[in-house]
């Protein structure tokens, strides 16, 4: 016979390691067997059942269960039990049979069923309820429920906790973001101290006693001055496992933590808002209680009413919150659609993009321009706040509400910007938005000082302290804003997509692309010039004196040949490239006469085109809608000849390469796409494809010039339309041209 696992010395470095759903010991207000579900052997046995009984654990051990309802006198058989065990079905859910009501020597007792691995725990403590709870619990819920306001829910669900189990002290606590937890609501004896609006340390309650919290809706400790009772066992190396268990005993440290703070009963009734641990109801008493399993049971009731009830008012002000955010979205975005100024759209309206994130001001850089509405830093200090933005973000978005702590010159200004939500809309032009945050001055009352969660112990080990003073400890925090929510940081993001497209649309042109294309219209004109009289000239000299050579130069062996052909293949590819050049030119100086083209001839001759140059005969082309077109022939049959022949020139590489070309009418827009399955293109390179003589790494052993995406790209661009691609490297290429219609 041994002991099952006992939970001796825990300290700092395994605290939150503690396996406290295996103790190898119950608390003493009832006692614990555990019977084999296939044999009704009983294999585990508390040592404590001799209290009960008068019968000693260890004869109980390795017998079948009936022998243990014969010593107990009890009303219900091993027949009765096996039935009530497949009640519980494959789920071994026993919720419709607990407590079963049961006589002990003729003493009331519940009979509560669980389980455990291959086994199942049948435990037992006394019936004590002497009132209606269901009544009781009626009355309560209709109380609590009369609160309109989520401080008000909280304060009535205390007091009539309170009133039903009558414990000294009854709490909210609810758990913080980082793991603390803070008292509030309480209802108490008067001639207790107040613990409301005090912070507790996560390390209170470490993650797995909140893991438990979320599987077992309560949990009591009766008295903390009672040795627990070790559950014995016959030669079995697997711990008992006790994580359903209701009278599973509890900690060393938190016993000892309770005995500090003076408390000497428990319990607690977890509160659970989105499948999440969202606080506790926590009921303290200084001196011994038990309160039975039916009393436990509705006040369980009554926290899973409060929990849905938070979830339903937490919702509610976050619905409402978000209604706000999104009135101020929408008509922000109509003004953007509208206004021919960026900046007034944004700033200068009923409603700004101050609304759209609970912000006190907000600042835009646009043209090298700054505007501000609300409450912002100064010109200078905006500035430097850009200047270091634009080299410290990496992403789109960047927000903290601590940001004196990771930028230092933000102190001088940490009472109005504290916190920032920052979105860049152009690294390149210098183009961002910030909304900023005041600081929040908090001071937070600690149940004692969290900065000392350990004790240097007699074997010089530093253990967890269960803390022996619980006197208030003020902490004042600074340079910090309230925290951003998520839909506030999901509206910023909204917001930024929304102003890039209209800056593509209404401004893009001007500021950028034209300047673009008036550069690149000049050099390619000068350069085309060159090209044309300088260098195709003697080109062709080069080319035909070389052919001649190897044609009557019989002298000439086959390496001379050879290297003679080399000359000749790369006078041709200079050739081919000065005309690529050329083309490119012609596009930028050619005006477009637009006419209805026939999209099936234009798509298909040009596919033809593509696999007979490239002996590509494998490739599997496909069609779908061809809807026509407004354009010039000419041009776009230029955009589909470099689409079409760059996708079967790139997947030819696979084994089964395959073309699919298709055009969707929409609304506005007739939108073709061309889609390969090949070696794809590197989303790092996204901003490189369409630039003059860039080729993609993975492409450099396939013949090409870079030059074709630039064409069509020029030629995109002269018919108003759209191109863009989704690729995925080894996956394959979507290039998608959207024509207006």
């Amino acid at each position: 016979m041994t002991i099952s696992m006992n939970l001796n010395n825990v300290d700092l470095s395994n605290c939150d390691r503690e396996p406290i759903h295996i103790p190898g010991k119950v608390q003493s207000h009832g006692f614990l067997l555990a019977v084999d579900s296939e044999s009704l052997l009983i294999t585990y046995a508390s040592e404590n059942t001799k209290d009960y009984i008068a019968v000693e654990a260890k004869n109980l051990l390795g017998k079948p269960y009936d022998n243990f309802e014969e010593l107990a006198g009890l009303n219900i058989k091993s027949g009765q039990l096996l039935q009530m065990i497949h009640l519980g079905g494959v789920k071994k859910d026993f919720g419709s049979i607990n407590p079963y009501p049961v006589q002990i020597d003729e003493a009331d007792f519940y009979m509560i069923i669980s389980a455990s691995g291959k086994s199942f725990l049948i435990e037992f403590e006394a019936a004590t309820l002497e009132y209606d709870i269901q009544n009781q619990i009626g009355k309560s819920v209709s109380e609590i429920l009369g609160g309109k306001s989520l401080k008000s829910l909280l304060h009535n669900t205390a007091k009539e906790i309170r009133d039903i189990i009558h414990y000294d002290r009854v709490m909210i606590y609810k758990f913080l973001e980082d793991g603390h937890g803070e008292v509030i609501a309480e209802v108490k004896n008067d001639d207790l101290e107040p613990f409301y609006g005090l912070h507790y340390p996560a390390s209170d309650i470490p993650k797995q006693a909140r893991e438990l919290y979320k599987l077992n809706y309560t949990r009591i400790i009766a008295d903390v001055n009672t040795e627990s009772a070790p559950i014995l066992t016959l030669e079995i190396d697997e711990p008992l496992d006790l994580t359903h268990s209701v009278l599973r005993a509890v900690s060393p440290i938190h016993i000892q933590y309770l005995k500090n703070m003076g408390v000497e009963s428990s319990f607690s009734i977890s509160l659970i808002a989105h499948g999440e641990l969202w606080g506790l109801i926590a009921c303290h008493n200084y001196s011994p209680k038990f309160i039975d399993y039916k009393a436990r049971e509705g006040s369980a009731l009554i926290g899973k009413i409060v929990s849905s009830a938070l979830e339903y008012r937490e919702d509610e002000e976050h619905e409402q919150q978000s209604t706000s955010y999104q009135l101020a979205m929408s008509l922000i975005s109509l003004h953007l659609t509208k206004d021919e100024d960026l900046v007034s759209a944004l700033t200068g309206q009923e409603y700004t993009i101050k609304d759209i994130a609970g912000a006190s001001g907000a600042a835009v850089l646009y043209d090298n321009e700054i505007s501000t509405i609300g409450v912002t830093p100064n010109q200078q200090q905006l500035r430097e706040l850009f200047d270091w933005l634009k080299f410290t973000m990496d992403d789109a978005i960047y927000y903290t509400h601590r940001l004196p702590e990771v930028f230092p010159s933000a102190k001088a200004y940490k009472e109005v910007g504290s916190g920032i939500i920052a979105a860049m809309v152009s690294k390149d032009m210098d183009e961002i938005v910030v909304w900023f945050r005041p600081e929040q001055i908090t001071e937070i009352h600690w149940a004692g000082n969290p900065e000392k969660p350990v004790v240097l112990s007699e074997n010089g080990l530093m253990n967890l302290s269960p803390r022996n003073s619980f006197e208030t400890f003020s902490q004042q925090v600074e340079n910090t804003a309230l925290k951003w929510t998520k839909t506030e940081v999901s509206n910023v993001m909204k917001l930024r997509e929304k102003i890039i497209n209209t800056i593509n649309k209404k401004a893009g042109e001007i500021r950028i692309l034209n300047e673009r294309l008036r550069r690149a219209y000049e050099e390619l004109d000068t350069f085309s010039y060159t090209i044309s009289h300088d260098l195709r000239t003697p080109l062709t000299s080069i080319k035909s004196y070389t052919e001649l050579v190897i044609m009557s130069n019989k002298s000439l062996d086959e390496q001379g040949k050879n290297l003679l052909k080399r000359v000749v293949a790369g006078a041709d590819k200079m050739n081919f490239l000065i005309n690529e050049i050329l083309k490119l030119a012609r596009v930028g100086r050619a005006e477009v006469e637009f006419a209805e083209l026939d999209m099936d001839k234009i798509v298909k001759d040009s596919a033809a085109e593509a696999i007979m140059a490239m002996k590509a005969q494998k490739v599997s082309l496909t069609f779908g809608e061809l809807p026509s077109i407004m354009g010039s022939p000419v041009l776009i049959s230029q955009i589909f000849s470099n689409l079409i022949g760059n996708a079967v020139k790139y997947s030819l590489v696979k084994e089964h390469p395959a073309v699919h070309i298709e055009g969707v009418k929409e609304e506005e827009e007739v939108v073709y796409k061309i889609q390969d399955n090949g070696i794809g293109i590197d989303i790092g390179h996204r901003d490189k494809v369409f630039e003059l003589f860039k080729r993609m790494e993975n492409v450099k052993d396939i013949e090409g010039t870079g030059v074709g995406l630039a064409i069509v790209k020029r030629i995109v661009e002269k018919h108003n339309a759209r191109i863009w691609f989704e690729s995925e490297l080894e996956v394959g290429t979507i290039f998608y041209i959207a024509f207006k219609i």
